[in-house]
């Protein structure tokens, strides 16, 4: 019988529009494993780029690592604010906590820039962090849902990746989606004030959208994706995850689609949060993602 880790502690942080920072808990990492707390990814114009990396150096073989991005509407939200990867560490994956400039810091691609950064500087360090480059998985919940497609499904495209450009040798092994918004095109989503501010200039411009959109780099070879959405969400349009599935489902590349029924914004019952948790440990291990 398979083992099943539940995630709660990680449904509970995310929220597009609003979000208590001012509680910050230090994440609780077993033994055996290694923290680099605020390490930088990168730097520009002045700011430096950190993430938090828990990883296990004495683990028998490489780990799988899972990024995980914060939520906020690309304008507020800590890395900070994010704990319980317990059931992460169980399954024998090391974390990298990603924060990101948001607007009115920078507008976008800025945000995009930067998580590709974070992925991207761990796999330089693969070995030392004794990471497999391969078993990358990438999860966010609201606007990080939407950083967290964007980022796996441009798998090695750099047209966002700066100094970095030039990484290979890895990996996007698997997207967990956590009700993100998707198309940027769609008149369900277009005007939200949030998106508008965070695009900048360039809001208007559909192809400027579209190039910011995950929607639009889903084909048959992107990275296996579990998806998730409430249907009473009253911030980002459960819609926005049925055309993602369906453009899934177009192009043949494997997904999951998990809708919550009556859910809002993440702030789903207990009970559902249990479903949702096995579902997600269950998604990875057919994958055979975790370490066994």
């Amino acid at each position: 019988m398979k083992k099943i880790f539940l995630l709660l502690p990680l449904f509970a942080t995310f929220n597009l529009l609003a979000q208590d920072d001012t509680t910050v808990k230090k994440a609780q990492y077993p033994a055996g494993y290694e923290a680099e707390i605020d390490a930088v990814y990168h730097e520009i114009d002045g700011w430096k780029g950190r993430e938090d990396i828990y990883f296990n150096p004495k683990a028998a073989k490489p780990t799988p690592v899972v990024f995980n991005i914060h939520g906020g509407g690309w304008n507020h939200g800590t890395k900070e604010s994010q704990t319980g990867y317990g059931s992460f560490f169980k399954m024998g994956f090391a974390v990298a906590n990603i924060e990101y400039r948001m607007y009115p810091q920078a507008t976008a691609p800025a945000a995009v820039e930067d998580v590709r950064a974070a992925i991207l500087c761990v796999i330089v360090r693969a070995k030392e962090l004794n990471i497999d480059p391969n078993k990358i998985v990438i999860m966010g919940g609201s606007a990080g849902g939407h950083l967290a497609l964007l980022a796996g499904l441009l798998q090695n495209d750099n047209k966002f990746d700066g100094k970095y450009k030039d990484v290979k040798g890895y990996t996007i092994a698997a997207i967990i989606d956590k009700y993100g918004p998707a198309d940027f095109t769609s008149p369900n989503f277009a005007k939200y004030k949030s998106l508008v501010n965070w695009l900048g200039n360039q809001s208007d411009d559909t192809k400027f959208r579209a190039l910011l959109s995950p929607i639009t780099y889903v084909k048959k070879t992107s990275p296996p994706t579990f998806i998730v959405h409430g249907d009473a969400d009253p911030i980002v349009p459960y819609q926005q995850s049925v055309d993602l599935k369906k453009k899934y489902d177009e192009v043949g590349a494997k997904s999951e689609f998990m809708t919550i029924p009556g859910g809002m914004h993440g702030k789903f019952p207990k009970e559902q949060n249990t479903a949702l948790s096995a579902a997600i440990v269950k998604f990875l291990t057919d994958l055979n993602i975790p370490n066994k």
